[in-house]
């Protein structure tokens, strides 16, 4: 009888080896290889980090070419010391991969349209359908137009090199056990690094800051809507915009006058053109603050520069911070884990940040093909030949995609009756695209300069080979020098150029040049300026109309506007002062929104429960707390009044259109209390504006009472605000913090985005400086400094940034060391 337990125990144990040796389908993906995954001695397990682990170690590495020194401190944050650039670039290489080698790597596998290959297809093929589309935007090809450029520079070269052979020295030491978490979730390993990875990275960070564009939805409005009513839907300017250079600004004459095709009108703004295709966006939101104020504001006497950029809050955390020491510089500040240099930060003699510019560098053009092989396309007058490429994209867990791309003159097909993008229905026509990144650029050089820049000659000097993305680049220095400069290589374009897509067919809509780099808008402040006392930008338009170049329209106004509002307001400021207005949560887009409700609503129309949600926003103080309901009341009747205004119209045409901006309705009903659109064509009576205030308050009670009910109705538990997980796992995310803010504040917390990292820098003879970024140093969910971060920035708190002298490396602050060699 012994046979029958025998044989239950091997069946068992069989099964068991099987089970832990293939990976198992649930829902729409697959389990890691079990055996792996739950190893004591290589899986999950050995990703738990103690409290108490030390970091100490010396490092014999190849490749080095003198010595460094790396000491941590409470927060695990690096002061590196280091005999040269060189070397500095070779730790910080070394020091990313340590602690965030998955996400440099999996961004670049973003970027380069790779994530097929190890996410599998998505649901529906999105992973599939984003692929293609960072390939066919030309991704790539970009990244390698730029490494070109970046290895004619002898420094930026060497430096990319070191960075190259640290972030491979850490991979080449790397066990099975200390692989990251997500190597072992997804069951792959890390490829050797390459500047190329360096390049990519610096592209994704350009798609992400320069893919604003609104040319399809666009073109379908102007084909859908008379000429009178898109003028009102989609204005060219708000009306309370502030721009980054102050209204009254002369600039210099245009050095390039691009010119409009003679039939602009009958071929493109008039021409009854539907586009289809749909495309995979950034956030729109995606922004930031800055602003620096001269020492004539500040208690000191000494300038104070800000920064806080607006994007994704991702884990693990966008930035990396550090000190860099070499006998060139000693800079602070945060790195993008992935490539070299301090991006945002300061040095012993000025500090810099850094905002988006929101100029539009993407257009597309329509291509006439001669037939369906793609191969030759109709060209000012002629057939003319088009390039093409295959692309194999790879799929974890199906057979290989191949997708066959044409480019022309313009640039890469990006949708064609073959691809749509994102959209359910197929395109009808082929569009290529013109990119400003795409571009051969060198902007590492920028911030190699950044390191040891000194003055505002420096300054200048260091941003002229910045192409894309466009930026505003705020300056400070401890002479009292404050700058700004909207920098970039921007299309000079003639009127609504690019606004809509543009026909293809011959020369005549091209770009004609570049606008000469010396009239990019700029503002300097210097010890004797009697002017304002400081300069800021918040993604706002960065000029007024006397500026000869057109801009486009897609500009958020709300938070330049109270930035500079508060600044001209304040005096004797410390840095304490730029905490408490970094983490604002003044609304003043609600501010302006609320006496045109509270005038236009039929109060006698409502019930004793809905006066009370009435008198909550009527007190409301206007700020965005986390435990306040006013915001809430407000954003669910501003959406409801929205609906009720512009979808009677929008709802007749099937075309993917983009509905108004939020300043154009507010600014419209503040003019007109008769605007058009608040009139519901698909009614026989004529609706008046106090009629329509009145019903979407009444159609926002049911959604406050639900939100009651589930205990939302305050803003933060509204709002909901994640700090997740690139993969999207809630288990490796923050969840529920309780921030308030909001799009319009200062303080532009979402739902998953808001303030990457808030920098504060007074420009004293000893460097004053403060920071804090929603994530942490480590990029392993078993360690404590994962998200060590987050509680503090979620409450509106900073940490001193502490600039360790080479003389302190006995101070109590000091919790690990790390020395590194050649042998």
């Amino acid at each position: 009888m012994r046979i029958i337990p025998f044989l239950l125990s091997l069946i068992l144990t069989v099964g068991l080896i099987v089970c832990l040796n293939r990976q198992w389908q649930l829902g729409g993906s697959k389990t890691p290889l079990l055996g792996d995954f739950l190893s004591p001695q290589h899986g999950f397990w050995q990703n738990a980090e103690p409290v108490n682990k030390s970091f100490d170690g010396n490092m014999a590495l190849p490749g080095l070419k003198g010595k460094g020194d790396v000491y941590f401190d409470e927060n695990l944050i690096p002061h590196v010391f280091a005999g040269s650039h060189q070397d500095a670039c070779y730790i910080q290489g070394y020091l990313h991969a340590k602690f965030r080698l998955w996400q440099m790597e999996f961004q670049t596998f973003a970027a380069a349209g790779r994530v097929s290959e190890f996410l599998g297809a998505g649901a529906g093929n999105a992973y599939v359908k984003y692929d293609r589309s960072m390939r066919r935007l030309g991704m790539v090809t970009a990244a390698k137009a730029a490494l070109a450029e970046m290895e004619k520079d002898s420094v930026v070269k060497a430096d990319c090199d070191a960075y190259t052979a640290g972030v491979n020295a850490y991979i080449g030491q790397l066990r099975a056990s200390e692989l990251p978490l997500e190597y072992k979730l997804l069951n792959y390993s890390p490829e050797p690094w390459t500047n190329l990875k360096i390049a990519l990275f610096v592209k994704y960070m350009a798609y992400d800051l320069a893919g604003h564009d609104n040319d399809f939805e666009m073109t379908n409005a102007k084909s859908f809507f008379s000429k009178e009513d898109f003028a009102k839907l989609y204005p060219e300017m708000q009306d309370s915009v502030d721009p980054v250079i102050p209204r009254g600004t002369r600039f210099l004459p245009p050095g390039i006058v691009p010119k409009a095709p003679s039939k602009v009108d009958s071929l493109y703004l008039d021409h009854p053109l539907t586009v289809t295709a749909a495309e995979s966006k950034p956030d729109r939101d995606n922004g930031s603050n800055n602003w620096a104020v001269s020492g004539k504001k500040t208690l000191s006497g000494r300038p104070i520069l800000c920064n806080d950029p607006h994007l994704s809050t991702n884990m693990p955390a966008i930035w990396y911070q550090m000190q860099i020491h070499t006998p060139d510089y000693n800079v602070y500040g945060v790195s993008f884990p992935g490539a070299p240099y301090v991006i945002i930060g300061f040095n012993d003699s000025c500090a810099w940040g850094i905002t988006n510019a929101e100029r539009d560098v993407r257009d597309y053009y329509t291509i006439k093909f001669k037939d369906e092989t793609r191969k030759e396309y109709w060209y000012n007058g002629k057939w003319a030949p088009a390039a093409q490429r295959v692309d194999t994209i790879l799929i974890r867990g199906g057979l290989p995609f191949y997708d066959t791309v044409a480019s022309t003159v313009f640039g890469p097909v990006m949708y064609d009756p073959g691809f749509a993008g994102f959209s359910e229905e197929a395109s009808n026509r082929s569009y290529a695209v013109h990119w400003k990144p795409a571009d051969p650029s060198n902007e590492m050089r920028t911030f190699s300069k950044f390191q040891s820049m000194r003055d505002y000659s420096d300054y200048k000097e260091a941003i002229l080979t910045f192409k894309s993305p466009g930026q505003n680049f705020a300056f400070a220095d401890k002479s009292g020098v404050v700058a700004i400069w909207q920098q970039g290589e921007f299309p000079a374009k003639w009127k609504e150029q690019g606004r809509f897509v543009m026909p293809g067919e011959d020369s005549s809509y091209s770009w004609q040049g570049n606008i000469p780099q010396q009239e990019n808008p700029t503002m300097l402040l210097d010890n004797d300026d009697n002017g304002r006392g400081f300069v800021s930008s918040a993604n706002q338009l960065p000029v007024d109309t006397t500026y000869p170049y057109y801009l486009g329209i897609d500009y958020p106004p709300y938070r330049g506007l109270i930035i500079n509002r508060k600044l001209n307001s304040m005096n004797s400021i410390t840095p304490a002062d730029m905490m408490s207005m970094q983490t604002n949560n003044y609304d003043i887009f609600a501010a302006m929104a609320r006496p045109l409700l509270l005038r236009n609503i039929h109060e006698s129309r409502l019930s004793t429960d809905e006066k009370n949600y009435l008198d909550v926003f009527r007190n409301w103080n206007l700020n965005n707390d986390p435990n306040e309901e006013g915001p809430v009341i407000f954003q669910y009747w501003w959406n409801h009044l929205t609906k009720d205004i512009y979808d009677d119209e929008f709802s007749k045409s099937s075309l993917y259109m983009m509905k108004p901006f939020e300043s154009t309705l507010l600014e419209a009903l503040l003019k007109d209390s008769a605007y058009s659109f608040i009139d519901n064509i698909n009614t026989p009576e004529k609706e008046t504006l106090p009629q329509v205030v009145t019903n979407a308050f009444l159609q926002s009670v049911p959604d406050l009472a639900a939100a009651a009910k589930d205990d939302r109705l305050t803003w933060a538990k509204n709002k909901d605000t994640w700090v997740r997980h690139l993969l999207q796992l809630p288990a490796l995310s923050r969840t529920h913090l309780p921030i308030g803010g909001g799009v319009h504040c200062i303080n532009a917390a979402k739902k998953l985005h808001g303030p990457s990292w808030r920098m504060i820098v007074q420009l004293t003879d000893k460097t004053e400086a403060y920071g804090i970024y929603p994530g942490g140093q480590s990029g392993n969910p078993g360690s404590p400094y994962y998200d060590s971060f987050v509680d503090k920035w979620a409450a509106g708190k900073y940490n001193a940034l502490w600039v360790m002298g080479a003389d302190e490396v006995k101070d109590r602050r000091v919790k690990w060391a790390m020395h590194f060699s050649n042998q």
